[in-house]
């Protein structure tokens, strides 16, 4: 086991009743799970987001903490939030990392795995 590590997982969902397909807008959540799998606290301190449509136009999102909070993890603890994005395509992806400093000085960056926002498929 890492020293410095945190665990990143995702799940997506895609809100109908915020997007307006018409005006080519697309609204999802994510909601981010980050664990300490190290054997040092750290705490979070910034993001860095690449947002990909399915016509290849990028954004990227730098920023303090996630959703207002920089939060401290020992080894074991995890913090969730849940956020949202705009595409203006029906499909597109998302990766990143997270910037972190440990109790010790030690400074680390976590890698947020890539992952796919997709409306959901429907049956007709």
């Amino acid at each position: 086991m890492a020293a410095y590590e945190f665990t990143v997982t995702v799940r997506t969902q895609y809100l109908p009743e915020q997007s307006d397909p018409s005006r080519t807008n697309y609204v999802f959540t994510y909601s981010i799970t980050i664990k300490n799998t190290g054997t040092v606290g750290a705490q979070l301190i910034s993001r860095h987001w690449v947002i990909t449509d399915a016509n290849n136009h990028v954004d990227e999102v730098r920023g303090l903490g996630v959703v207002g909070h920089q939060p401290l993890l020992q080894p074991g603890e995890q913090f969730e939030y849940t956020s949202g994005t705009q595409l203006a395509t029906p499909q597109g992806s998302m990766t990143g990392e997270y910037f972190c400093v440990a109790e010790d000085g030690h400074q680390f960056e976590t890698r947020i795995p890539e992952f796919v926002l997709s409306l959901p498929r429907t049956l007709h």
